[in-house]
């Protein structure tokens, strides 16, 4: 039987952004908006009760906004996976996106083409941010001390291998992947294994690159 296509959800307050959207998506194979909202109660509340696999979220929705609505999504299902798409690209709105927990974020001014390869690229388990906006997600306080063991971690997690995945990889338990990935999010700061994956890729390049999961 062929692969259940990749549901999606749509929220933007100007109809014309929608209809460009939705027209882009359903020429995709695997791809299928199941619906769309223009403010973000209409977002919620269709999220709720549809579950989709990935919702496309512009910021500036009325009532209540984008940011909230990616709040309370990733509050409620934090399977459902979410990618900003915004007018905006400024370092705090950035910033903001990635701490709320988005899989990626594209600008309304990216070409189709890059659209939607940002989207297949989130499906498959990256992070997807503009590459300009690299430089403003630096951290703020000293790497930490790292080991071998935790660059490779990092570089499987980013890949979005499960721990399964992770403990055939490394050959050890999954209950051993579960301890080292609590020691990983301690050392980082972090409480899950999404913020751990922001903090990589707000890491200067190349970070370990020298690590091949």
């Amino acid at each position: 039987m062929p692969e259940e296509p990749v549901r999606i959800i749509l929220a933007d307050d100007h109809p014309l952004v929608l209809e460009a959207v939705r027209t882009l998506l359903d020429g995709q194979p695997g791809l299928k908006v199941i619906a769309a909202a223009t403010d973000g109660q209409q977002l919620l509340d269709l999220t709720h009760r549809l579950k989709p696999d990935l919702v496309i979220l512009d910021l500036q929705l009325p009532g209540v906004n984008g940011f909230e609505c990616l709040r309370r999504i990733k509050e409620s299902d934090p399977v459902i996976q979410v990618i900003v798409l915004s007018a905006f690209g400024d370092a705090q709105t950035v910033r903001a996106v990635v701490q709320a927990g988005a899989e990626g974020f594209v600008l309304k001014t990216d070409p189709p083409a890059q659209v939607v390869n940002a989207i297949r690229q989130v499906l498959s388990g990256q992070l997807v941010f503009p590459r300009s906006a690299r430089r403003w997600l630096q951290p703020d306080q000293p790497r930490p001390d790292l080991s071998d063991l935790d660059r490779r971690l990092l570089g499987l997690l980013a890949q979005g291998r499960s721990n399964d995945q992770i403990a055939r990889a490394l050959s050890v338990s999954p209950n051993t992947v579960k301890y080292y990935l609590k020691n990983l999010f301690r050392k980082l700061g972090v409480a899950n294994r999404t913020e751990a994956v922001s903090w990589y890729l707000r890491q200067p390049r190349p970070f370990g690159r020298d690590q091949n999961p």
